[in-house]
């Protein structure tokens, strides 16, 4: 099975950066599209990002448009998110997902989730 693992969150003030790894063991991540998700405290899950499987294509949410970049090594086994400019509003338990059948998860059950970095973005 896949088992996804993220790194990189912490605590870092407004218009600061983090980069944010997401990182898979004994199995080929170039298998998958990896998408990006958050979900901040009394709010819905978000999508934010996907990168397809050969790092070609991306896209981004609206809100972090300009901001956030998604990148990955398929050489390395991984994914990251680059954040810069963050703002309170991008504090949030990020996490990295998998869609089983390889193209960006949409966010699903089905999906493999990893367990998720926390961010957070405060003075």
């Amino acid at each position: 099975q896949l088992q996804l693992v993220e790194s990189g969150g912490g605590l870092v003030q407004p218009g600061g950066s983090l980069r944010l790894s997401c990182a898979a063991s004994g199995v080929t991540l170039g298998y998958y599209a990896i998408g990006w998700f958050r979900q901040a405290p009394g709010k819905e899950r978000e999508g934010v990002s996907c990168i397809s499987k050969g790092g070609g294509s991306t896209n981004y949410a609206d809100s972090v448009k300009g901001r956030f970049t998604i990148s990955r090594d398929n050489a390395k086994n991984t994914v990251c998110l680059q954040m810069n400019s963050l703002k309170p509003e991008d504090t949030a338990v990020y996490y990295c997902a998998a869609d089983p059948l390889g193209g960006c998860p949409r966010g699903g059950i089905q999906d493999y989730w990893g367990q998720g970095t926390q961010v957070t973005v405060s003075s």
